[in-house]
């Protein structure tokens, strides 16, 4: 039995219609959002995956757990969003001795690098390593899929950021992301405890994403720079709390000063799709 959390999300919407012969369960909060097809090949169990008493149902007899913490943008800080809302997950897993858990986290471990959001990733890592479980947590870069983001604006030419125009790093697409945390939860040979580095299709700044989606589109984008004081206000305005916003902008400097562009790029460690791509299949037919 595979435990997968967060189906509905980037990720796991992908994971889920993977194709596989084994017998998952799905923690869901709104049923409705799971298409029909995922519904009647795997078992729901309905709720929070913060709520001891759903981890309880879903994790009996579970052989391996996919454990991703969507960051509450109302939490009190980074550690309140992915630490301790995992706490209860941790705990389910030594009750149930649940032999495998598959993370998701971010690149940079060990970086000494404080960087918000992805340092609180790699202080929950340490949560679930913890449980004595056999854990692989895999280390990320930014999600090509958060480019979807700009589409209205892109439509208009522009495409934004807070990173210096030329500045180059690693990107990877969910569906690439999907593909390897399928392949390490249907395996269960594999012991130990470990951080799976993916440094995704190619290293790129957000020059070369606009160069591509200006070809990809057949119409001229540019690149403008955004100020990171203006982005954590309008983050604020939108329902974020102050920390959560501050967090977003330490994670974002942390990646100018290189947290993601530590691990050298090796054929091992990079995913197949390449933001070209990944613009024609995502940002050509909107």
């Amino acid at each position: 039995m595979i435990v997968i959390t967060a189906p509905t999300g980037q990720i796991g919407r992908k994971l889920v219609a993977t194709p596989q012969d084994e017998p998952v369960r799905l923690i869901v909060r709104d049923l409705g959002k799971l298409p029909a097809a995922v519904r009647a090949r795997a078992e729901v169990v309905v709720g929070s995956h913060r709520d001891p008493d759903v981890l309880d149902r879903a994790l009996d007899g579970a052989d391996s757990l996919f454990w991703l913490m969507p960051a509450d943008p109302t939490a009190s800080s980074p550690y309140e969003a992915y630490v301790t809302a995992s706490i209860p997950g941790a705990d389910a897993v030594v009750r149930h001795q649940v032999p495998r858990v598959v993370i998701v986290s971010a690149l940079g471990r060990g970086s000494r690098i404080y960087a918000g959001h992805v340092s609180a990733s790699h202080a929950m890592e340490d949560l679930f390593r913890s449980t004595g479980a056999h854990v692989r947590a895999l280390a990320l870069p930014t999600f090509m899929d958060n480019i979807l983001r700009q589409a209205a604006t892109i439509e208009d030419g522009v495409l934004s950021g807070t990173l210096p125009a030329d500045f180059r790093m690693p990107w990877i697409a969910t569906k690439d992301i999907a593909a390897l945390a399928a392949t390490h939860l249907f395996d269960h040979t594999w012991t130990g405890q470990e951080t799976v580095d993916s440094l995704g299709g190619e290293d790129l700044s957000y020059q070369d994403i606009a160069e591509i989606l200006t070809d990809v589109l057949g119409s001229p984008v540019r690149y403008r720079l955004d100020d990171r004081a203006a982005l954590r206000r309008f983050l604020v305005g939108r329902g974020f709390s102050e920390a959560m916003a501050r967090s977003m902008m330490d994670m974002d400097l942390a990646g100018e000063r290189g947290i993601t562009n530590a691990v050298p790029r090796t054929a091992g460690n990079t995913t197949p799709t390449t933001f070209r791509a990944f613009a024609e299949e995502n940002f050509k037919p909107a």
